[in-house]
């Protein structure tokens, strides 16, 4: 069930990505981004995804609490009465329609068609906010914070993935920059302002740390994590290679969008993750509850207690690591500037995760 729930939310996070970032981008004027062709299909499957992909967690929950009344009597009460049921009901009915809209028009050619389709996605991504964790805790601000969060989110990541992976070529690149990269800091600081907010909700700023000892607290942390190589790419999708057109014409940019890309992908799954684990609202008792993470406890090198704290003290061991983590950070833009593979540049991304969680876990006493 862990599995399912990490793998559909993370298809969910990128059919919201495909489907609002192609309308946006059909908004904007053909001389100010890349030749692009997002077939209808694509649109229709992310929006059919959609419509399914949020049952999970009705299903998941369903799954729970069938035992007692019957599956039938559950399912009725959970579309009914549940706010996540009667929510799913609501995205269905709208994913429906915005289906039939995307066979109907031609949102490649009006932009009218393509606001239409912006919006619709757009009060779709409401209503999972609606229904998030966040909203049960704190209706307004939790509804806000987890809308705000996805939108910035799901603009960011949808635009870079459509031209990316569905632009015919790299013409435009340059005027395509111009707009995208002012939307992609003002994402990434919503992204991150928001980020905390939620992260609030269920963890204190105080016990950030503690938090570590639990599934939800590790993913937290990687997540964290590949925030720093991602901010890289965006230095260097957004600014170097702007610098780079004004040397050579001919270069090509989009493999460097798709690594970063990728990058966000891997974010996505991580933060399904994030959402089938535990939230940790009190850490003794989460951790009396449903046990420590084992992944922490495997690298834990003292003695395990549930009332424990985690203090941190440099060895050589971790030392040496966090000096690996700050290498490969820096060749991640090293790769690009020498020309390397954008591959080289996401591999060293990920061994900045890899090196600076080991230096963290080993430092812990």
């Amino acid at each position: 069930m862990l599995l399912v729930g990490i793998i559909s939310e993370t298809l969910l996070f990128l059919c919201f990505s495909i489907l609002l970032g192609s309308f946006l981008l059909y908004i904007i004027p053909a001389h100010s981004r890349p030749e692009m062709n997002v077939p209808k299909g694509i649109l229709m499957a992310a929006t059919g995804g959609i419509a399914f992909l949020s049952f999970v967690p009705v299903l998941l929950l369903i799954l729970h609490l069938y035992e007692d009344i019957g599956f039938f009597q559950t399912l009725q009460s959970v579309l009914f009465t549940f706010e996540v049921g009667k929510t799913w009901i609501f995205i269905y009915l709208l994913a429906n329609l915005l289906f039939i809209f995307i066979v109907w028009f031609d949102y490649k050619k009006k932009a009218l068609y393509a606001y239409i389709g912006a919006f619709s996605s757009f009060v779709l991504i409401l209503a999972i906010g609606w229904s998030s964790h966040a909203s049960s805790l704190e209706p307004l601000e939790g509804f806000l914070a987890h809308s705000a969060h996805f939108t910035a989110v799901c603009v960011w990541v949808g635009i870079l993935f459509v031209v990316s992976w569905f632009s015919k070529n790299y013409s435009n690149w340059i005027n395509f920059l111009k707009w995208f990269t002012p939307v992609a800091l003002v994402c990434l600081f919503v992204t991150i302002f928001s980020g905390l907010i939620l992260m609030t909700f269920v963890v204190d700023f105080n016990e950030y740390t503690d938090s570590w000892m639990l599934s939800y607290g590790q993913a937290l942390l990687v997540k964290h994590l590949l925030v720093i190589p991602l901010i890289m790419f965006a230095v260097i999708n957004g600014w170097l290679i702007r610098k780079k057109f004004t040397k050579d014409i001919h270069f090509n940019p989009k493999p460097w969008a798709k690594a970063e890309s990728i990058m966000v992908l891997t974010i996505f799954s991580v933060t399904s993750a994030l959402g089938q684990a535990a939230p940790p609202h009190d850490i003794e008792t989460t951790l009396n509850s449903v046990g420590a993470s084992k992944l922490f406890t495997s690298m834990y090198q003292g003695n395990f207690q549930p009332q424990m704290t985690v203090q941190f003290e440099l060895n050589l061991a971790s030392m040496s690591l966090i000096v690996l983590a700050i290498l490969f950070l820096v060749l991640t833009i090293f790769s690009f500037i020498k020309k390397a593979p954008a591959a080289m540049s996401f591999v060293m991304g990920v061994l900045f995760v890899f090196s600076g969680y080991l230096s963290l876990m080993l430092s812990i006493q």
